[in-house]
């Protein structure tokens, strides 16, 4: 049986007259990305608006360019201040926020750790010779990690020394919001745009439909009922166990780690779906309440009124959990 969310607020004003679907796409962030708008006319330069778009979120937030503002932040000596551009001071605003709000179950400055696991940009868990970091690595680089400051009148953030920022679980929600400013700057109202499986739609189609879209299910246990949504003035992040990981200690050693402990999730989260206003939004908070865990984060949603589905690793199947807010969108 196939479940369709659809929300509540729907802005009638339909597509111009003889508008069609323009597609437009290319790879960003070691992923890809795409784009479906309709328009009236040709739109000849709209890879080139959206990918300037992408390239920005890559020079200033990722962590695999030495050369981008998050590159040189971390390699800053303790003790200075660094004035960010505006892009990236909202995404770490954003973050620091996400930390506060879970007590720490989300953390942008945990990129040591994610290292230390093998799913930064060094050291690969995939790549041979790579073994897992024993408990005494583990509580060493807890022990040694410091708060940033962050001034959000003067746009700075302090490096206290080693801090090491990740923000792959939310430069990529807001690069696709970057995607949809974009458009909206050009006069494009209908919309759907992704960055590697993200998604955020306006609007509808030519012919009226929404921009439908299936919720991400899990490879190994692909047995839950299909879901689709209408991506009208809303954006979908999928947090998943099955991206990246490897076996240890007979268990899956996931890419989503608990900042709290230094380890791999073990709280049988499969995926946590997130549907937001804010792509950015869905992206970290996908990854926060897969952290957070079936009660505390079904708890933290509600309290939110988030739009989130749980999918949970049962013997040999999945169990689904949703919030409130998502059995609204349900029709």
């Amino acid at each position: 049986m196939q479940h369709v969310l659809v929300p509540r607020e729907i802005d009638p004003t339909p597509p111009r007259i003889g508008s069609v679907v323009v597609d437009a796409a290319g790879l960003t962030m070691g992923t890809s990305w795409s784009a479906r708008v309709a328009h009236d006319a040709p739109l000849p330069r709209l890879a080139s608006w959206l990918q300037a778009e992408l390239d920005q979120v890559v020079a200033q937030m990722s962590h695999w360019e030495a050369g981008s503002n998050l590159g040189r932040f971390n390699r800053a000596p303790a003790g200075t201040w660094h004035t960010l551009p505006a892009e990236f001071s909202t995404v770490i605003a954003y973050a620091l926020q996400v930390a506060a709000e879970t007590g720490g179950a989300y953390d942008p400055c945990a990129g040591a750790l994610v290292n230390l696991w093998g799913f930064g940009p060094a050291r690969r868990f995939d790549q041979a010779g790579f073994y897992a970091p024993s408990a005494a690595a583990v509580k060493a680089t807890l022990a040694a990690r410091q708060a940033v400051q962050y001034d959000p009148a003067t746009r700075r953030l302090f490096q206290p020394g080693g801090v090491q920022l990740d923000l792959s679980s939310v430069a990529k929600g807001y690069a696709v919001d970057q995607l949809a400013r974009c458009l909206r700057m050009h006069g494009i109202d209908h919309y759907l745009v992704e960055v590697g499986g993200e998604l955020r739609g306006a609007g509808v189609k030519p012919d009226g439909q929404p921009w439908w879209v299936g919720l991400e299910g899990v490879p190994d246990l692909a047995d839950e009922a299909a879901t689709v949504a209408a991506l009208h003035g809303l954006a979908l992040a999928t947090s998943g166990d099955y991206r990246r990981y490897f076996s240890w200690e007979a268990r899956r050693a996931s890419h989503t780690l608990d900042p709290r402990t230094g380890y791999p999730i073990a709280n049988d989260i499969a995926s946590v779906t997130v549907l937001h206003a804010s792509c950015m939004a869905a992206d970290a908070l996908s990854t926060a309440l897969t952290v957070l865990g079936e009660v505390d984060g079904l708890a933290f949603a509600d309290q939110r009124n988030l739009a989130a589905r749980f999918l949970l690793r049962r013997p040999g199947a999945l169990s689904e959990v949703t919030t409130r807010a998502y059995r609204d969108l349900l029709q």
